[in-house]
């Protein structure tokens, strides 16, 4: 009996493969990610003589949060997932919704991220008031009692569409530790179960090119995203199995707000706009 092909995380793309492997696939948990703060279990899911590495998430390991109603994380991130691929940037890992060992939950695909070295640094930390060629400034930050650093982004056309997506779905929680680069070259944003609320939320390290114009590719998947959400759309009937209807809305609302504009968004001082801690 021939061992099962493995799908390793390097030069994965979203495709129906990986969707039925993921939806399909019997789930096998080997043990539980302790640095999530909500119930994340590491699995593998295999099918048809496949196997792969995934996260699960069940419904029933969510913490209540105050502003979000209980029991929908899973789906925001499966939402995520689905306007990401409507982007075409793919974004996210492919994931799922689905039942599993412990009820219902979100499956993510596992990505095995590369180790960062000198010059494929996503943030640093610099000894310094201005960015310097090659990064975006995000605000100081206190390294100590004594000391500030600038705490920096790569300017990185990677994470400006993920900072686009992030503004589309009001992502609430844009942390370091939720930027994977793949081994492959791609770069992967997971961890989107705070997302399309209503109301403004938007926090991320990625404020760089607020007020910046928005590129020319960035206007252009906006443009399709706008008909996607549209009554009738296909984005948005994906959706609605997913989020309320007032959140496909407002989703829709933010697509024509940045189409409007014209520019990245920049903090409204409504809301903290970097999340904490920040990685």
């Amino acid at each position: 009996m021939s061992a099962p092909e493995r799908i390793p995380p390097r030069g994965v793309t979203p495709h129906a493969a990986s969707a039925e492997l993921l939806a399909r696939g019997e789930l096998t948990v080997r043990g539980r990610i302790r640095e999530a703060s909500n119930a994340a279990l590491l699995c593998t899911v295999a099918y048809d003589g496949r196997e792969a590495s995934c996260v699960y998430k069940p419904v029933a390991g969510e913490r209540p949060l105050w502003d979000f109603p209980d029991g929908t994380l899973a789906g925001r991130e499966v939402a995520a997932y689905e306007v990401s691929e409507a982007t075409g940037w793919h974004l996210v890992p492919p994931t799922v919704l689905r039942e599993g060992p412990y009820g219902e939950g979100m499956v993510q695909l596992w990505i095995e991220a590369q180790e960062e070295g000198p010059g494929t640094e996503l943030l640093a930390l610099l000894d310094a008031e201005e960015p310097g060629p090659g990064w975006k400034a995000i605000g100081f930050a206190e390294v100590d009692e004594d000391r500030t650093a600038l705490l920096v982004h790569a300017d990185d056309e990677r994470l400006r569409r993920l900072s686009v997506l992030d503004a589309v779905i009001n992502n609430a929680d844009r942390k370091g530790g939720h930027l994977l680069p793949a081994p492959d070259g791609r770069l992967y944003g997971i961890d989107h179960g705070v997302t399309f609320h209503t109301e403004n939320k938007l926090r991320t390290l990625l404020w760089g090119w607020a007020g910046e114009p928005l590129p020319q590719e960035a206007l252009g998947v906006l443009k399709g995203l706008r008909d996607a959400l549209g009554d009738g759309g296909a984005l948005a009937t994906r959706l609605a199995a997913l989020i309320t209807p007032a959140e496909i809305g407002a989703a829709r609302a933010r697509v024509d707000a940045l189409l409007a504009s014209g520019v990245h968004p920049e903090p409204t001082g409504e809301w903290p706009a970097i999340p904490w801690p920040p990685v």
